[in-house]
């Protein structure tokens, strides 16, 4: 177990317990990008002069408003890893299966489904989910099935209300719940996700400080600038090097 900085005093995990998945977490963030990875689906100079112009920003941090963005995109699965995979810390019969539901306790007959928003299921995901938790209750009449929201509307434990073939559909056991009762079910603790979020920046600056390698290598602008000493005319060499007129921009 790491030696850990800080007394995160959450209550319901211990401090080395919290770090190692944060550190997990932080590890598999996507924390490189060059210039073949930014330009791999040719990017749009045009839009990019017109970001720095309307916004009153340089064309350097456009260009890297544009690598955080690309970056960002392949880090949402990550931030999903972060939410389902604290539970294997849970213990009491919490555990996270590799195929099934996000996180289940036999013991308790709790069966979860674990979405990031309120809005990321379309109607057909939906009506899938609920169709598994029903075939759940049928295979287990004790059973109790929750959709855990990390960003729901509001506080909530209650009936999920959906409608399958044009017919509203509930059960008092399949459930729609927001991840801060989800929390509070499986630590006990009623304010437990509060906590979490409070000491978080702390434990990832923590994770950071402690391990160099996983600060972010962006070189996009330097190999930019290695292309044409004007970073505007190297994006529109990349773009549009084979189209008239660009090759008088190859003269750096």
């Amino acid at each position: 177990m790491p030696t850990v900085p800080h007394n995160y005093n959450l209550g319901f995990i211990s401090n080395e317990d919290i770090y190692e998945h944060v550190k997990k977490t932080v590890e598999a963030y996507r924390r490189e990008i060059t210039l073949d990875q930014f330009n791999e689906n040719i990017i749009d100079p045009i839009k990019l002069t017109f970001d720095a112009k309307v916004y009153g920003k340089t064309i350097q941090q456009a260009v890297e408003d544009e690598c955080f963005r690309q970056i960002d995109k392949s880090n949402t699965n990550r931030i999903g890893y972060f939410h389902q995979n604290l539970f294997r810390y849970a213990g009491n019969g919490w555990v996270v299966p590799s195929a099934g539901f996000d996180v289940e306790n036999d013991e308790l007959h709790i069966y979860v489904e674990m979405k990031n928003k309120h809005n990321t299921m379309n109607s057909a995901s939906s009506q899938k989910t609920y169709m598994k938790m029903q075939g759940k209750l049928l295979d287990d009449d004790e059973a109790t099935c929750y959709l855990v929201e990390i960003i729901s509307k509001r506080s909530r434990d209650d009936v999920w209300k959906v409608s399958l073939d044009g017919k509203p559909r509930e059960h008092k056991k399949i459930r729609r719940m927001s991840i801060d009762k989800f929390y509070a079910l499986v630590f006990g603790v009623e304010d437990a996700f509060f906590r979490l979020c409070a000491a978080l920046p702390r434990i990832i600056e923590d994770v950071v400080n402690d391990n160099p390698a996983l600060a972010l290598k962006n070189t996009v602008y330097e190999e930019l600038t290695k292309e044409h000493a004007d970073i505007l005319a190297s994006l529109y060499i990349l773009a549009f090097k084979t189209y008239e007129g660009f090759d008088k921009l190859n003269n750096k």
